[in-house]
């Protein structure tokens, strides 16, 4: 299984949290975009919709938000237990809940890590 995951290289929140996602994918199961580069040919999404949310393709399916974080999680097999349980619609419903809490915070959160 390999995992696409296109995040915003500019958010130094971001930039971190794809650091520990790099370190912990010793398999090499995820291939990172960096959408702040520039447009991604072969994503059918366009920029503003990768930036607004972040987005990861697993075995043909573009994920968002919890169940994209939930498809990442289940490529890395430290990560993989909390992304099966993501495919309980409770549990992934939990967890995008918090996801959209955590984007109303995100612009404020990002001033902190700059």
């Amino acid at each position: 299984m390999s995992v696409k995951v296109w995040y915003d290289g500019a958010c130094p929140l971001c930039l971190r949290e794809i650091a520990v996602m790099r370190r912990l994918d010793r398999g090499g199961r995820i291939t990172f975009v960096d959408v702040a580069q520039g447009a991604e040919p072969s994503c059918p999404l366009d920029r503003a919709t990768l930036l607004a949310r972040f987005h990861a393709e697993e075995d043909g399916v573009i994920h968002s938000g919890a169940a994209a974080f939930a498809a990442m999680w289940r490529a890395i097999p430290l990560l993989r237990p909390l992304g099966l349980a993501a495919r309980s619609p409770v549990v992934l419903g939990m967890l995008e809940a918090a996801y959209l809490r955590f984007l109303k915070v995100r612009p404020r959160l990002q001033r902190l890590f700059a």
